[in-house]
């Protein structure tokens, strides 16, 4: 279970998944409208919107109504921002965290049983072992998770955050983030080694049930159907609380918090954020709504 969720999190939940992309298409049709929520007051609204932050190729997932919210909102705010064409600020981050001195061979961070299948993911990913020796646990395995975002055939170029970015800039609105890169690299840091580990182990594990997998969730998140991609996230989440606390609860509390602040500016703003937040009894949804907000369902 740990392992599906690892690929999940990564594509729904919002952890810098634009950092591992490279990734080949796939033509494909949103059948239904992802989920889409309002919390206004006088002077204020502010949309949410779940997303998927990387997509098969040409996926239709944009709605009218969805159109018209971007058309009225004056700025668009997203979990963090990585400049593709100068990513020095990413960069830089990952040099003061990724890379330790000291660390065990990589090979040693799995399970004997698994080295083989370390090595195959390491030798598909075209970067010489010995740069993955030097790297934090949560750092190899986020490169290694490209291989497997590949098989998927999912693009970050096609995930919401960049098109949605890409129509506000052409349109000179403004666009922010909720977390820098270092804020969001900083959760995975802190993780344990052991949970490092685990993630690891699932970015060099597929298995024929993957695409099924990931095409069971795209499916839900294109229906809006929230309950499933809820029950998804929990049941796999259910094997590692440290993971859920430190990448899912503690982020969603701290955007709550953030969305409440600026409830007190005027204006209309756009958040987007992945599906995976704005599900179940712990989504910043549901901690507005126990803050006194009314949260509508608009779309």
């Amino acid at each position: 279970m740990l392992k599906r969720w690892i690929r999940k999190v990564a594509v729904a939940a919002g952890i810098a998944a634009t950092a591992v992309t490279a990734l080949l298409p796939q033509a494909a049709e949103a059948k239904g409208a992802p989920a889409m929520w309002s919390v206004s007051d006088a002077d204020t609204t502010v949309y949410l919107f779940g997303t998927i932050h990387l997509l098969p190729a040409d996926y239709k997932w944009r709605t009218p109504k969805f159109d018209r919210a971007i058309a009225g909102s004056n700025e668009l705010v997203v979990e963090t921002i990585i400049d593709e064409k100068n990513p020095t600020e990413l960069m830089a981050v990952m040099a003061r965290l990724a890379v330790s001195p000291g660390l065990p061979p990589i090979s040693e961070r799995v399970p004997p049983a698994k080295r083989a299948l370390l090595a195959d993911a390491i030798r598909k990913s075209g970067i010489p072992q010995a740069a993955f020796d030097r790297l934090e646990t949560w750092a190899a395995a986020f490169l290694l998770l490209a291989n497997q975002f590949k098989e998927l055939e999912l693009k970050g170029e096609e995930g919401v955050e960049v098109v949605l970015r890409g129509s506000f800039a052409a349109q000179g609105k403004p666009i922010s983030q909720l977390e820098t890169n270092a804020e969001q690299l900083g959760f995975f840091d802190a993780l344990s080694e052991a949970s490092q580990r685990q993630l690891l182990e699932g970015a060099i594990e597929s298995s024929p049930e993957t695409r099924k997998e990931f095409q069971a969730m795209l499916a839900s998140w294109a229906r809006g159907d929230v309950a499933a991609i809820a029950r998804s996230f929990n049941s796999d989440l259910s094997a590692s609380p440290e993971l859920m606390n430190a990448l899912i609860k503690r982020r969603n509390a701290n955007w709550s918090k953030w969305i409440e602040r600026r409830m007190a500016q005027p204006g209309s703003v756009m958040i987007a954020v992945g599906a995976g937040h704005l599900a179940g009894k712990d989504s910043v949804i549901e901690l507005l709504k126990r803050d006194g907000y009314r949260v509508r369902r608009v779309q």
